[in-house]
């Protein structure tokens, strides 16, 4: 037993003296040139958008800096909570040296963001009221960003302060549920639309299965590695100061990075909806649509378009003429109720949205001052295309055959390809905001899922387990455009190959990590909703 306890202090005074360790000037340097090329790539990228944009006034370019600055900050508290968890293990099992590891993190990262399909980003933007979304320019657009990002941040500060592993992604989403119930009460029940619970429930069941997921399946891979592996090393903790083996060294190393690639492709796009949101608000002649959309794409897009159109023509109810289909659709969008009008209006919005792009050559010789119109009439026709086929006949949907299914699913996916985009400087942008966090502030959160979780050290295979698990699951929530929590995935893996391995886990630390993760949506939607009430006061 005594033996034991020395060992137990010697490893921790071990990795005190690592934690502690500054990164030396070359670290410093390397990632200052990361950093300073990142900024010069977005500011020539930025400049090069905005040099088509004619606007005497300077106001909206200083709304425009103020939110990214925000919206960025947002990705750098997120860079130091979050990312964090990826490089637990391989600091506690000595894998890597602590600011080689948040360095190599912070590049797996950076391609993570820059592969993402950025469905996340626009399916958490979805939760949003959807006249915020269509006004993204007013006053309430920005009161909604300023205010959701504002209680983000000041929640994962608080939890970070704690040494918490809160999620970000549950206190984003609950800053923008907090805003939708602010704007319903605002706006009474004849306003906004409020909630899109639907959508709300979709997202939750996935942030409340990942981390169920996330401790079954690492206990369960840890005990299925103990059948197949039978190498003693790869379920001893470590030993002093020493690296594991080489072999467990790069399944580590491997297993960090999968973590690192998963978060950047996960994660880092819930910042990217809000920074689209923000652009189209401030600056649409540039961000409402893609431009970088062709001839080619542009003839095919009409030509979907018209098909749809045909399509809606066939099942539309005989005698019903609808003049103002974006009222009737956005009505429809909001109550879910399916009225007679408004598979007419949906045929009516497939030949306006015709109409405006048919005479030009390519989206971006749209007119700059139908640039928003344009943009929001695709976005009504694709949410209404989606709300379509969530439903079903006894809903009161027309029996559409497979064919015109297939057709109708095809011009939604044209019309979200022409407004649901992210440039490539954004993801940069959002990489380097993440990166940067990660150096900033990995230690708090490091120590308590290498420390606090379980009574024991973790072990190989325990980081292992957990990590592999993490990854598989941020990786396949991305492909299915899920939000789910980095956070809650690895660390209820851990305490998952902590069960699995009779190490014992330290209940407070459990205890605290379920309130955070109970407490955190009702928090963050308070804060999100006080702060959204209090700038409508001031704005309109």
């Amino acid at each position: 037993m005594t033996v034991a306890v020395k060992e137990g202090v010697s490893q921790s005074a071990a990795l005190q003296a690592k934690l502690k360790r500054t990164p030396g000037k070359k670290s410093f340097g390397v990632f200052g040139a990361i950093i300073l090329a990142g900024i010069v790539y977005a500011g020539v990228h930025v400049a090069n958008d905005l040099s088509r944009v004619h606007n005497l006034s300077g106001w909206p370019y200083i709304l425009l800096g103020l939110a990214l600055l925000i919206a960025l900050g947002f990705e750098f508290v997120n860079g130091f909570h979050d990312t964090a968890n990826a490089v637990a293990t391989v600091i506690y099992t000595h894998s890597l040296d602590p600011h080689v590891a948040v360095i190599w993190s912070g590049i797996w990262n950076l391609i993570g963001v820059l592969t993402s399909s950025g469905g996340v980003a626009f399916a958490v933007l979805s939760l949003l009221p959807i006249e915020i979304i269509l006004k993204a320019g007013s006053g309430a657009g920005f009161a909604a960003v300023f205010a959701l990002l504002l209680a983000a941040i000041a929640w994962n500060l608080g939890t970070w302060a704690l040494g918490l592993p809160a999620s970000s992604s549950h206190t984003l989403i609950g800053s923008m549920i907090g805003v939708g119930i602010a704007n319903q009460l605002m706006n009474g029940a004849n306003g906004a639309s409020g909630v899109d619970w639907g959508q709300v429930g979709n997202v939750f069941r996935a942030l409340f299965i990942s981390p169920i997921a996330g401790f079954s399946f690492a206990a369960l891979m840890l005990i299925i590695l103990k059948q197949v592996v039978k190498d003693q090393q790869l379920y001893e903790a470590p030993v002093g100061n020493e690296p594991p083996p080489f072999w467990i060294r790069v399944l580590l190393i491997l297993t960090c990075t999968g973590v690192s690639f998963g978060h950047g492709s996960n994660d880092g796009q819930k910042g990217m909806g809000l920074i689209m949101l923000i652009l189209i608000g401030t600056v649409p002649t540039a961000y409402a649509l893609n431009h970088a959309l062709g001839f080619s794409q542009t003839q095919d897009f009409v030509a979907v378009s018209e098909s749809a159109a045909r399509v809606f023509q066939h099942y539309a109810p005989q005698g019903i003429e609808v003049n103002d289909a974006r009222t009737v659709l956005t009505a429809y969008i909001r109550s879910k109720e399916l009225v007679p009008d408004v598979i007419p209006a949906a045929r009516r919005m497939a030949d306006e949205i015709t109409h405006q792009v048919a005479p030009h050559h390519q989206l971006s010789d749209v007119p700059d001052d139908q640039q928003r119109n344009v943009r929001n009439d695709m976005y009504i026709e694709s949410e209404t295309l989606r709300l379509l086929a969530k439903s079903n006949v006894e809903k009161g949907v027309p029996p559409f055959t497979a064919a015109d299914k297939d057709t109708l699913k095809n011009y939604e996916d044209h019309l979200d390809h022409a407004t649901k985009f992210i440039p490539v400087w954004v993801k940069v942008a959002v990489a380097l905001a993440l990166g940067l966090g990660t150096m900033v502030g990995w230690r708090r959160i490091v120590i308590t899922v290498g420390e606090r979780i379980g009574k024991e050290h973790l072990t190989y295979a325990q980081g292992a387990s957990a990590e592999i698990v993490a990854a598989a699951t941020i990786i396949a929530a991305d492909r299915f455009h899920l939000p789910v929590s980095t956070t809650h995935v690895l660390s209820s893996g851990v305490a998952g190959t902590m069960l699995a391995n009779g190490s014992g886990l330290r209940m407070q630390t459990i205890r605290n990590i379920l309130l955070a993760w109970l407490f955190t949506l009702p928090a963050a939607a308070c804060i999100a909703g006080g702060i959204y009430y209090a700038l409508r006061l001031f704005v309109k």
